[in-house]
């Protein structure tokens, strides 16, 4: 069962007529067209594209790291952009990973756990049992001391998630988090992944390539088009939890597959 889910029917995430433009106004590229979405609160959203269809750039928009051309984005009820500065409160619901995990390399894992709290001014065993805590949850106790080049890739993702998790955010935003990993490392961790989720109750947005891994861990799923982005259609996920990588063989999985990958291909 999922701990401290948050109720869907909370708005975590709203775009309202969205747009990204690179370059000059009308004279760049259009990343994503006027875009308006809602995305619940404790769910799984994946974003789901063929690739530069704007999908890490409506994950950039959310997490304050692009500027949006024109329209609004609600984080947790309050526009990221007052004024045209980030606003810090919105940010403060937000947790980062991206497809490399970002690791320092002189810092052992709990210390790179817990940079986020040390550079708020926490104090050490505070911000060190908070990384110990962390560890537990995703699956790297005992790596603690361990220096990120003594760790594989999936356990150095771990770190990474634990990392995003440690200022306790509401939402998890996630970059193709497993697109470097092996076949079967990825399916680890997207079982992992799930199980996380299912302790913590977070709302993850998630980007992926993947059909496969798009379906096997969404509750929702919002496809883009090609260039410029914009939501073609989003589809629900009608699996239970949790699930395991069986689900593959289901034939109602294999038809979701089918169906995106025709709309991928056109």
């Amino acid at each position: 069962m999922r701990a401290a889910a948050a109720d869907k029917s909370d708005k975590s995430i709203s775009l309202k007529a969205t747009e990204k433009e690179f370059g000059a106004r009308g004279a760049g590229v259009q990343a994503l067209t006027p875009t308006t979405i809602d995305i619940a609160g404790g769910g799984m959203t994946i974003l789901l594209g063929p690739s530069g269809c704007g999908k890490t750039t409506m994950l950039r928009l959310i997490a304050g790291l692009e500027t949006p051309t024109s329209g609004i984005i609600e984080v947790g009820g309050v526009n990221l952009w007052a004024n045209g500065k980030r606003n810090s409160e919105a940010l403060s619901h937000l947790g980062m990973v991206f497809q490399e995990a970002n690791l320092f390399p002189w810092l052992n894992i709990e210390d790179n756990i817990a940079l986020p709290l040390k550079l708020r001014g926490v104090k050490k065993a505070e911000r060190l049992a908070k990384a110990h805590e962390l560890c537990r949850l995703v699956g790297i106790s005992g790596f603690e001391r361990r220096m990120p080049r003594e760790l594989s890739g999936g356990m150095r993702q771990r770190a990474a998630i634990a990392r995003a998790l440690i200022n306790e955010p509401r939402i998890l935003l996630m970059d193709e988090p497993f697109g470097a990993l092996d076949a079967i490392t990825r399916d680890t961790m997207n079982n992992e992944l799930q199980r996380i989720w299912m302790e913590t109750g977070k709302t993850v947005v998630l980007v992926t390539h993947s059909i496969g891994e798009a379906v096997f861990l969404a509750d929702r799923i919002v496809l883009l088009s090609p260039r410029p982005g914009r939501v073609q259609e989003v589809i629900e996920v009608p699996f239970p939890r949790p699930r395991d990588q069986s689900v593959h063989h289901d034939p109602e999985f294999q038809r979701i597959v089918a169906y995106l990958r025709g709309k991928l291909d056109h």
